[in-house]
């Protein structure tokens, strides 16, 4: 997919102009965002940012505190308004994100249509290895699905025909105090115990598949039509290495021969298995955290080597195109916060490697383009670097750049710098050169150079037809200035030597001419 640039977004989290920032505070306190909340104007400006699809994070009805007729509370929550990742029903939306709640489908199809009208694409989440806690007591089921567990056999462990795995005669222990009683215990998301610990996923509960066909993989490759059949373009795929890869080998030739313009993106962690996703198992696109990702932070955090970007690349090869490139996520700590750079203005040496380096997807996190830093405390999520998904909550940054999307007024001068800066380099991405060019890493060959350091620099060539675009990083805190020799055979065009200066924790992109 290249020439692809995702925006991650919390529908939950944007446009809730609330502000009232309650720790820890109930929904009546902090409010919600709404599917009307991305509303023309919003997309006008992502569609102008250089954006081609939206991933929109925590759709599927999860389980919740929030409260309406149809939809009893949890008692089970990571936070008050509950992880995005813990299902109650595969078929609906929630009713938070809807101004009438009994019309919530039908505001996601309006959404979708919004969307679609400006020529842009919807991703969301499918989370296929666990559900809430409570699924069941909580969650609905399709008329042609029994509910996740309704016919399992509780006094066994494992059994194929189950939807769950089980401890006979354990109680559940939680690491919380819950209002909830589950015998016999049940596996959580994560990990194999009747008494999850505090970082595991305790508010979820393990599916069982099997490396075989079974119940479980009809209702899930039901589910993913379902949504597919409402418009929607692709699934970004939930902790798939903890889902038999056989299941999606199965299902994704029949989700394609029905929808053969899905997108199926695979969040995976071992760069030993990107190849098996890719060319067996079948998916477009898989994350590279533990690749471009984790070599980046390295550098920027921990003073690593810059030339482990051209390792990362030569690990890669030929997969490198088909990774999603990304300096933020959910999961991740955002780059201007104290665990991880401390200032935005650092982002762009990364961020133009991320993003240009290659013609692999890049991703951007919502409220990133004008140097969001995550250094609330909202309450469940605590100071860490990190916008909750667990809370209710209106993130200052992204609430000012909603203000101005709808006003023209809200950011501060350094947040409009930053911004214009952002929208540049992404415009930079849809270049002929860095949406469909060759890539040529030039620090094989500038080793010896004047004023090049491979600790600190680096330096590659995009090019596509009669545009060539060098670009260099400086991962430092001194400027560079170095004579950047370029050999013959990366342009066809012949040697040539171009001295580039780059400001500290910088990039630089020159266009070439020959004669």
């Amino acid at each position: 997919m290249p020439d692809t640039v995702i925006y991650q977004i919390l529908p939950r989290l944007w446009g809730n102009t609330a502000a009232k920032e309650a720790h820890d505070g109930s929904y009546e306190e902090n409010g919600s965002g709404k599917f009307s909340s991305i509303d023309e104007a919003t997309l006008g400006y992502l569609k102008d940012l250089g954006i081609t699809h939206i991933w929109l994070t925590g759709v599927i009805r999860h389980a919740s505190a929030y409260s309406c007729p149809s939809c009893p509370p949890a008692k089970v929550l990571k936070g008050r308004a509950g992880s995005p990742y813990a299902i109650v029903d595969y078929y609906d939306v929630n009713p938070y994100l809807a101004d009438c709640q009994e019309k919530r489908m039908d505001e996601f199809k309006s959404l979708l249509k919004r969307i679609h009208s400006f020529g842009l694409k919807a991703l969301i989440d499918f989370v296929p290895n666990h559900v809430a806690r409570e699924y069941g007591r909580l969650g609905l089921s399709h008329p042609e699905f029994p509910v996740l567990g309704a016919q399992d056999d509780t006094f066994v462990h494992w059994k194929a025909e189950n939807d769950f795995y089980y401890y006979p005669g354990e109680p559940l222990s939680l690491p919380v105090k819950a209002a909830y009683d589950e015998f016999p215990a049940k596996a959580s998301g994560n990990c194999f115990s009747p008494s999850p610990g505090m970082n595991d996923w305790w508010e979820t509960v393990r599916l069982n598949y099997c490396d075989f066909r079974t119940p479980t993989w009809d209702r899930m490759l039901h589910i993913l039509r379902y949504w597919s059949s409402l418009g929607v373009d692709g699934f970004r795929c939930d902790m798939v290495e903890m889902v038999p890869p056989e299941f999606f080998k199965w299902a994704i030739p029949l989700l394609k021969k029905d929808f053969p313009e899905i997108v199926l993106i695979a969040e995976v962690y071992d760069k030993n298995l990107y190849s098996k996703y890719i060319n067996e198992v079948g998916f477009d696109i898989l994350y590279d955290k533990s690749g471009l990702y984790d070599t980046l932070r390295s550098i920027i955090c921990h003073g690593a080597r810059a030339d482990g970007i051209t390792r990362n690349w030569q690990f890669l090869g030929p997969l490198q195109p088909r990774m999603l490139n990304f300096l933020e996520n959910h999961d991740e700590v955002r780059f201007p916060s104290d665990f991880y750079a401390g200032d935005a203005e650092r982002e762009f040496c990364a961020l133009a490697v991320s993003a240009l380096w290659n013609t692999a997807p890049f991703m951007v996190y919502f409220g990133q383009e004008i140097g969001e830093e995550g250094m609330e405390e909202e309450g469940f999520s605590g100071k860490d670097g990190r916008t909750t998904i667990f809370d209710w909550w209106s993130p200052a940054g992204p609430r000012r750049l909603y203000n101005h999307i709808h006003t023209g007024k809200g950011l501060t001068e350094r947040e409009l710098s930053f911004m214009r800066r952002f929208r540049e380099l992404l415009t930079l991405s849809h270049s002929p050169a860095a949406a469909k060019g060759s890539s040529y890493d030039l620090c094989w060959c500038n080793g010896s150079s004047e004023g090049f350091n491979p600790d600190k620099h680096f330096a590659f060539l995009r090019s596509f037809g009669e545009e060539i675009l060098l670009l260099a990083s400086n991962f430092s805190s001194e400027e560079m200035r170095s004579d950047i020799f370029i050999p013959a055979d990366a342009t066809g065009k012949g040697e040539m030597t171009v001295r580039v200066s780059v400001r500290p924790w910088d990039f630089t992109c020159e266009r070439l001419f020959f004669k």
